[in-house]
């Protein structure tokens, strides 16, 4: 994996994403050329660097690590680790309140000092990622606790694109 150049962003050709908290939408880019368009859902709280915030932080990132590689759809995650579990109504039902983190994490890190890396603003240290959600829980508004949410079906597809090194713009 290479780390992203912040001057050379966005790239001219590759894939990269481009995430707008204010519409709620993630595209895909191919250098110049928009390609898949999906709904996503980021912080409630809005969006923002601060550690602890619950906001979603903006400016440019790359995806640091895919995590759940062959893991199911609806795949539980706890601490970046597939507990073995599927999500399921009765295992909602048993788990109130949890933050789920299903199918696949890609884990952002900032590449901006000072905006999104570093400190008490840094995006992985955060651990902002981009990952799949319950059927029930709403796209195209915030809901999250400051990661972007994903419909499984959309993340999966997603996955196979993103790969570590792809940069990503969240921006309002």
């Amino acid at each position: 994996m290479r780390t992203p150049c912040l001057e050379a962003l966005p790239p001219a050709d590759g894939p990269w994403l481009e995430i707008d908290v204010s519409a709620q939408r993630l595209w895909v880019w191919h250098g110049e050329v928009a390609g898949a368009e999906y709904a996503v859902s980021t912080g409630e709280a809005g969006a923002g660097q601060q550690e602890g915030s619950g906001q979603t932080p903006l400016g440019w990132h790359y995806v640091r690590a895919a995590i759940g590689d062959g893991e199911p759809s609806g795949a539980v995650f706890r601490g970046r680790r597939a507990t073995g579990e599927v999500y399921s109504d009765a295992l909602a039902a048993a788990h109130p309140g949890r933050d789920w983190v299903l199918t696949r994490i890609l884990w952002l890190c900032g590449l901006e000092r000072g905006v999104n890396r570093g400190g008490s603003v840094d995006s992985q240290r955060r651990y902002i990622y981009l990952h799949g959600t319950p059927p029930s829980e709403p796209m195209g508004e915030p809901h999250s606790h400051g990661c972007v949410r994903l419909r499984d079906e959309d993340l999966l597809a997603l996955f196979a694109i993103a790969v570590p090194g792809t940069p990503v713009w969240l921006h309002d």
